[in-house]
């Protein structure tokens, strides 16, 4: 390729790679494979002749989504055996992306452990159509199927998904002020300001990836759930200490033990309360929480 070309091709992907990034992270819920994604993905797009592509931005999506595709089939074999419940990686967002309510909502935890329940191809129709906004035709392309074919599958990972998915969204504001009172109860060791702030139905879903202690199954109920986290920091023996933060678009709370990061936890809320609690400990999903990623559905 000579230098011309090159750059044309550097322009267009670089034009495109927090988009890119983005995909890759929503069907893989891991920040490590989708920047993988986005390396083998430059490494085929500099090969292909630039004059022959019209619309760079379906192109690249499209080489983005099938080393995805490939990448999730093969981690899910890896998911059957892993310790616990797994969640997506935290990404660390910059705070205006939790004023993009789409964007928030879609990079959400909350939407993302749902997601984990869809089979490869229906996630990958889900997302490009249900949030990325692609057409049938460039969807059937990508997953190399018919587009009669593509709509049956968007049409039953919808209804998987809205049947499962949070059904109230809330302000970044409202979500903010339900976290930092959950966030004072347990620094303070209220139990009653905690359950006060709990929805009833609350569910906890910690994950350590069998290295960190954290619980085997979902903890359902504010009681249990409340009983839950005075115990782990009593067991703990020191001090714990917390700082807001925003991870995939929504409000956050970077969890410290004697100074160094012991886990991140994310929060739903609903009609003021908590709803969901996302509490990942397993280190290997803490590396980047530090380092802030910039996020795109366009």
């Amino acid at each position: 390729m000579n230098a011309h070309r090159t750059d044309e091709a550097t322009s267009r992907f670089v034009a495109h790679r927090n988009l890119l990034f983005t995909v890759a992270y929503e069907m893989l819920g891991s920040a490590a494979d989708a920047e993988d994604v986005l390396q083998e993905t430059w490494l085929r797009w500099s090969t292909v002749d630039q004059a022959e592509v019209r619309e760079p931005r379906a192109y690249l999506v499209r080489i983005a989504t099938r080393l995805a595709l490939n990448r999730l089939r093969s981690a899910q074999r890896r998911r059957e055996a892993y310790v616990g419940p797994w969640l997506p990686e935290p990404l660390l967002t910059s705070p205006d992306v939790a004023e993009d309510a789409e964007l928030a909502e879609s990079v959400s935890l909350a939407l993302m452990v749902v997601l984990e329940t869809l089979g490869p191809t229906e996630r990958a129709v889900f997302v490009l159509r249900e949030i990325f906004g692609f057409e049938f035709d460039e969807i059937a392309a990508t997953v190399e199927k018919t587009p009669a074919t593509v709509r049956q599958i968007a049409h039953r990972a919808r209804q998987h998904v809205e049947a499962r998915r949070p059904r109230v969204s809330v302000s970044a504001d409202e979500a903010r002020t339900a976290l930092a009172a959950f966030r004072l109860a347990v620094e303070t060791g209220d139990v009653q300001a905690m359950l006060d702030v709990l929805a009833p139905d609350v569910v906890l879903i910690s994950d350590g990836g069998g290295v960190k202690q954290a619980a085997l199954r979902p903890i359902l109920g504010a009681d249990k759930v409340t009983r839950f986290i005075a115990g782990a920091i009593a067991k703990a023996g020191v001090a714990v200490t917390s700082e807001a933060t925003v991870v995939n678009g929504n409000p956050a709370l970077a969890l410290s033990v004697d100074g160094a990061l012991d886990g991140v936890l994310a929060a739903r809320v609903q009609d003021g309360r908590i709803a969901g609690l996302y509490f990942v400990r397993n280190p290997r999903k803490l590396t980047r929480v530090g380092e802030e990623f910039v996020l795109s559905l366009r």
